[in-house]
């Protein structure tokens, strides 16, 4: 098959994704990097364990204190709905229906969005309290943390964003399915870290 071969749906490939050598080579490259991922996002955990509620004697915050668990599950809730989404958008690019992928994937990127503007405000409103970046090895290791898997979200946002305005008028091909694909598989990924974020920092932290 090439890129050029023109499809319906009953001919489309069931895992298109994979139909070329370049697709197939993008999703090995995929597991390649989400190895390093995982790498960086265990370390970074393993480092907020380590200080967690530590800093200077009398220091005015603890995880207790601080974290607000309605909002982080409101934001998880967010994500999660997010990842649902995007299965949507795979599933209508196994059945070659363009106008799907390009819905479900826009939905996907409005609940990022939602879930990056509650992590801004959740990030002022401590900072508000005096809980910045440089007020304690916690508070720096819990930005850094969090911060990190922020700016993943972001990448993402802008990459399925790339990808709905680059494709709106190419339709769907062998070329950009892969394309789709991996990017859904990213998203997964930093939903599955915020899963052990929600759970580490937010609800370990607050119930003990």
């Amino acid at each position: 098959m090439d890129y050029n071969t023109k499809f319906t749906p009953q001919t489309w490939p069931e895992h298109a994704e994979q139909a070329t050598l370049e697709g197939k080579n993008k999703f090995v490259g995929f597991w390649l990097f989400l190895a390093c991922e995982i790498v960086l996002f265990a370390s970074l955990f393993a480092t907020y364990l380590a200080l967690k509620n530590k800093g200077p004697a009398g220091m005015e915050f603890t995880t207790q204190e601080l974290y607000e668990l309605p909002l982080a599950f409101g934001m998880t809730m967010i994500l999660l709905t997010s990842s649902l989404t995007s299965v949507y958008a795979m599933y209508h690019m196994k059945n070659y229906n363009f106008k799907g992928v390009q819905l479900w994937m826009f939905i996907t990127v409005l609940l990022g969005a939602s879930f990056l503007a509650l992590e801004v405000y959740e990030f002022n409103h401590y900072v508000g309290l005096g809980f910045t970046f440089g007020s304690s090895a916690f508070a720096s290791a819990f930005y850094t943390l969090v911060g990190t898997h922020g700016f993943h979200v972001s990448v993402g946002l802008v990459w399925i964003t790339a990808l709905i305005l680059r494709n709106a008028k190419r339709g769907l091909s062998l070329y950009n399915a892969p394309k789709y694909f991996v990017a859904s598989l990213y998203w997964h990924f930093i939903d599955v870290v915020w899963v052990f974020i929600f759970t580490v920092v937010y609800l370990m932290g607050v119930v003990g």
